[in-house]
Parts: C-alpha cells; structure tokens; sequence
C-alpha cells in the first residue's frame, strides 16, 4: 500500500465570445497573470497555454488550460486565422469551458457556439460569469436557456475579476482530469516564451491606455530580446499601426504617451521575469501589416495566403 496521491494531467478549453473574460479567468485558475486583458473585445489572439496545479489529499492534478481567442464572425484574414485557432484549441480537450458573460451576451455569437458545441463529444462545461454584477433570475434564465440547447455537463456561477465560485469550479474540473505524468514542470505557469510575453504584456498597455482612440488593428512585434551582462535583459519592440493618422495618437504630445506607455510595460515586466528591463519602443505604419506571414507566426497563428 502507498499513500501517494494520484498524479492527473489534462487539457481544458476556455471558449466563448469576445471579452467574455476567458483570459480573466485563465488568470484566476492559474493564481497568476499568464494572459493579457482588456476592456476592448478580440483582446487575444493567438491560441496559448495556462497551466494550473491543483492537489487533495487522494490527487496532484495538472491542468493544461487553453486561452482561445473569442469566437465571432470573422471579416478579415486575421480574424479567421483567429477564429481557427480558437476551435483548434477545443481539439482533443478533455473538458470544454464556455464562459459566457450574462449582462452583455452577444447572442449573435453566443447562439451558433452553443449549436456547434451541441454536436461535439467532449465534456461541456457552462459558466456564467460576472455573478458579482448579474441579477439573479436573468442569470438562472439564461442558464435555463443554454442548457436546453447543449448538454453541458455542469453549469458554475462565477466571477472571473473577483475569484467569487472560481475554486468550486477548479475543484470540479481538477476531479475529471484523466489519470496521467504531468506534460510541464511544476514551476512552469504558461508555455509562452518571455519573448512573446513581453509583446503580448506591451499591446495591453496599449490598449489600456489609448482605450477607443486606438482602433483594434494594431499589433506589437518582437525585435530584439537580449541579455547584458549586468543581469538586466533589453527588449526592442515596435508598435505597429495601420494609419499614419494614428502615429500622434501613440506618440502623445512630446512623446508622453509612447513613454507612459512603455514605463508601465517595463515595470510589469520586471515584476513577472524578476529581472531589470530596459524597453525601447519605436511606432512603424505599415497599412497591410495584417497580411504579413511573419506577424502570424509570431502570434502562433496559422497563416493561409
């Protein structure tokens, strides 16, 4: 007889419709920022990875959790790269997490993922986010709703900013992840290297503080990421845009914000690589850079000329 507890290892898929709050609570599961958010919608692009431990007294469970981008209709070349990763990241999952945001709902795209998740076999689970802000008998109506039109599996309340039934749920999906050696090391929260983590922690920034000025096709590219001797890492990046006219936008006057900007990015990125950061950033127009295989590849999405 032994009394170790039981390793498990799984894959969980977090989809749902724009600024539903999946990297919120991707964030939350995993007990630390491994995903950017932002009010604006399509925030996340690229398909990544968090991963979250979870341990009992009979199990230490390891959970592969994938960050998708929103599922919408898509326009545009990007927008569809988009909208495939998210369903790929919904392959060979073991659970299926749809969270949906209860006040905004966005039945448009909310009402065809419900259909199509309908028709697939994993185990479907439906959480119901903002419970902090939603009122009661709407939220258990839309519930209501949703479940008679796919078979979830269980249904969460939850709030993704404030953590409110978040453990509950944790618990529930660590308990049906398949026995199985954990795919990441212990210490390891996400499969993002430091290089894409410090243009992903970039472009929330600038969505963070240009809000609406800056219209969502804009996107920050990895130029250099060197370590100096001294310990401390240089990053160069460039901030690109699709119109001149948005140029002073990003500047700010005299600058001021391309450097409020860079000054939060720098700080928080010392806090999550534990090293000093020197960012230098610099703005490129470039009016078709969303035609570009490279910033694909560089976002991990599956470019398709």
């Amino acid at each position: 007889m032994t009394d170790t507890p039981t390793t498990r290892c799984g894959v969980v898929a977090v989809i749902g419709a724009p600024n539903a709050g999946k990297s919120t609570l991707v964030n939350q599961l995993v007990g630390q920022k491994v995903a950017i958010t932002s009010a604006k919608a399509q925030t996340t692009r690229a398909r990544m990875l968090g991963i979250a431990l979870h341990e009992t007294q009979d199990a230490k469970t390891q959970m592969i959790l994938v960050d998708t981008p929103g599922i919408f209709a898509p326009k545009r070349k990007l927008d569809r790269a988009m909208v495939t990763a998210a369903w790929d990241g919904t392959e060979a999952a073991d659970a299926v997490v749809l969270l949906v945001d209860p006040i905004k709902q966005r039945r448009h795209e909310l009402e065809p993922l419900v259909e199509a998740l309908a028709k697939r076999p994993e185990r479907k689970i439906l959480v119901l986010n903002k419970v902090d802000k939603a009122k009661k008998e709407p939220l258990l109506a839309l519930a209501e709703d949703l479940t008679g039109k796919a078979k979830f599996d269980e249904v969460f309340f939850i709030s993704a900013l404030t953590g409110d039934g978040v453990p509950e749920m944790k618990d529930a999906l660590a308990a049906t992840m398949p026995e199985g050696v954990w795919m990441y090391p212990e210490d390891q929260v996400s499969d993002a290297s430091e290089r894409l983590l410090a243009t992903e922690i970039t472009r929330e920034q600038l969505y963070q503080q240009l809000h609406d000025e800056l219209p969502y096709d804009s996107a920050v590219r990895p130029e250099s990421y060197t370590q100096r001797p001294d310990g401390s890492v240089e990053i160069r990046q460039q901030i690109v845009i699709g119109r001149s006219s948005q140029k002073p936008i990003v500047l700010g006057k005299g600058g001021s914000m391309i450097r409020s900007i860079g000054e939060a990015a720098r700080k928080e990125l010392t806090e999550v690589l534990g090293q000093k950061v020197h960012l230098f950033l610099h703005v490129k127009i470039d009016e078709k850079w969303d035609e570009d295989k490279e910033v694909y590849e560089e976002m991990g999405l599956e470019w398709k000329g």
